[in-house]
């Protein structure tokens, strides 16, 4: 049988990220229901999103024209490199406005089960340029985890003969956490990364 335009809907609203088969449901009729309110000018939305934005061809953020406006922005620190797995971790970080710096999207991080190895990602570009600017700090936002530790030790390396400072964020307990509801690798991390008062 073939499904008829409203399931085939449901099924694209289902693959978006953090949607299931039953609130992709949910989703396609509470549209249909308000067609011009919602859904016309959603689709007209998504159209011009489509054939506006595109990847900076400078940091790989996502944006109009083939320069973001971050790194368009003279008020910039351009001696300054934050280098973050995807767009969504530069959108995290500039949420806190308070780094005031520029960023290097990476396109993820390296992962032997999924086979993404260094070539897969833009590394190479973030060498070239801490080689060819004056790149005094390069940090590495990347996750706590096994894939995100492992890229930055790949990443430290490959910038290891030039003189740059290379720094992390912080990891530990977050702000308002309480040590009882923490896992035991986050209290081991904050103890090992504790600081002077």
């Amino acid at each position: 049988m073939i499904d008829g335009p409203l399931e085939i809907l449901v099924k694209q609203l289902a693959s978006l990220p953090g949607l299931g088969n039953r609130s992709a449901k949910r989703i396609a009729l509470h549209m249909l229901s308000n067609k011009d309110a919602l859904m016309l000018p959603l689709a007209k939305n998504i159209n011009y999103v489509s054939e506006t934005i595109q990847s900076c061809h400078s940091c790989g953020n996502f944006d109009e024209g083939e320069i973001c406006r971050i790194c368009r922005d003279t008020n910039r620190d351009r001696s300054t490199i934050c280098v973050v797995a995807g767009v969504a971790d530069l959108w995290a970080i500039e949420r806190t406005k308070t780094y005031k710096g520029i960023y290097h999207i990476l396109g993820g991080v390296l992962s032997a089960l999924d086979g993404i190895g260094p070539q897969d990602l833009s590394i190479h570009s973030l060498v070239e340029n801490v080689r060819d600017n004056q790149i005094q700090e390069v940090i590495l936002a990347l996750s706590a985890t096994v894939d995100g530790q492992s890229t930055a030790h790949y990443i430290m390396d490959q910038l290891d003969e030039f003189e740059v400072k290379i720094t992390r964020l912080a990891h530990g307990v977050p702000v308002g956490g309480e040590l009882d509801y923490l896992d035991d690798g986050t209290i081991s991390t904050a103890l090992k990364a504790r600081g002077n008062l």
